[in-house]
């Protein structure tokens, strides 16, 4: 059965992020959320060879973090790997630029491989009284188009790319259909695009194994002026609680959403052990 779920923020994962958090928001950091999108595949991360998170299961999602510049080199391994040296997904490289707002994300590919990749969230200023929403395609699945209120409003979106509109805010009837058809994978279900707000849906699993499955993330504080929230990580730190950042909606009774992550949010170790340095 194609199923859209809400996940929460794995306890283990928010008590190693929360000791590995600056106790202060530094103006030139990067913003990291991180998910976790390969169904079946609990996983070991490792971190510049060192393991960092351990025994993370699909449908979990953590951030964001407060991370140096830099870029980290990340190893994603089947759960209770020795080391890294023989990993499911990377080792890849995440270069993450100060004042970045960057979500990594663990998926398949279009043919069904386990792969990572990294999205830059646009969190550049919203017109007053819109929302922006960024679909994201990181599923094992041809080409979708996303319909609102059963019309297209994105077409012929491949694995991995991604589309974004700004909307005037509101509620908007969302379903994923196979490019050129009208007949839900996944949907419709009400996905509210909030004024100044970015909501990236992510349609994540694979289609032929029957594990299609949708996500959404939300960042705050793109508000224009009078509204707005001041730019920046500081600014992004204030406004994008774990409470805010990822929210649930809910359809006909089943929770719409939220958040998943991939093991890479342990990369706030190593970037705290460079700033000590």
């Amino acid at each position: 059965m194609k199923k859209i779920i809400a996940a929460g923020i794995g306890a283990g994962a928010l008590v190693a992020l929360g000791g590995l958090a600056p106790a202060n928001a530094a103006e030139d950091a990067a913003m990291l959320s991180v998910l976790h999108g390969v169904p079946g595949l609990t996983v070991d991360v490792y971190v510049n060879d060192e393991l960092t998170l351990d025994d993370f299961e699909p449908g979990e999602l953590a951030g964001p973090l407060e991370l140096a510049a830099g870029t980290y080199t990340v190893a994603i391994t089947a759960a209770d790997a020795a080391d890294a040296s023989d990993p499911a997904i990377g080792p890849v490289d995440l270069p993450l630029e100060a004042g970045g707002n960057y979500t990594a994300v663990a998926n398949l590919d279009a043919e069904g491989n386990p792969t990572a990749n990294l999205f830059t969230n646009d969190v550049s200023e919203i017109a007053a009284g819109e929302g922006r929403l960024t679909v994201r395609h990181v599923a094992a699945a041809p080409a979708v188009d996303v319909l609102a209120g059963g019309e297209a409003v994105i077409t012929g979106l491949e694995n991995p790319n991604e589309q974004s509109l700004d909307l005037p805010a509101g509620t908007v009837e969302a379903s994923v259909a196979a490019a050129g058809t009208t007949d839900p994978v996944l949907g419709p279900a009400p996905v509210d695009v909030a004024e100044g707000t970015l909501t990236i849906a992510y349609a994540w699993g694979s289609l032929e194994d029957d594990t299609l499955q949708l996500a959404v993330q939300t960042v705050t504080g793109m508000h224009s002026s009078p509204d707005g929230v001041p730019a920046g990580a500081a600014g992004l730190v204030a406004t994008n609680s774990p409470e805010r950042v990822f929210g649930l909606w809910a359809a006909g009774g089943i929770a719409l959403l939220s958040v998943i992550a991939i093991a890479t949010a342990a990369v706030r170790k190593a970037a705290t052990a460079k700033v000590e340095r």
